[in-house]
């Protein structure tokens, strides 16, 4: 027999689930997450300040988004957990794919072709050394 209503059970799966790192989200953000992938690998596994010094000299329109969640996640490990920021490496940082935004362009002799604006989800996650 079921311990509660189904509900119940999810809350108190979710309770005890809760992602105790320091992370931060960046959802929607217009940008293939091919090309987040490529910046959030130079990023793995290195300290918060190299992390950011990496992101501030690279020439892609996603840099400048994932040093703004780094930076936020950054500020959460500080504010919500209590952390000295010194000790901080990215131990996660990965892109999932978003919805796709779906538009039309009218080509020649009565056509549409289809554009994609594809959108992803940005996470990364740190942790202390």
């Amino acid at each position: 027999m079921a311990k509660g209503h189904r509900s119940q059970i999810k809350r108190e799966r979710n309770r005890t689930n809760v992602e105790q790192r320091p992370h931060a989200k960046a959802r929607y953000v217009r940008l293939s997450s091919s090309k987040a992938k490529i910046v959030l690998d130079q990023i793995k596994g290195k300290d918060v300040s190299t992390a950011i010094g990496i992101l501030r000299y690279t020439p892609r329109y996603a840099a400048d988004v994932i040093m703004k969640i780094v930076n936020s996640a950054v500020a959460n490990a500080e504010h919500n957990n209590g952390l000295d920021t010194t000790n901080l490496y990215v131990q996660e940082a990965y892109a999932t794919q978003g919805p796709t935004l779906k538009r039309i362009r009218p080509r020649a002799q009565g056509r549409a072709f289809r554009i994609e604006k594809k959108t992803c989800h940005i996470t990364v996650v740190l942790n202390e050394r």
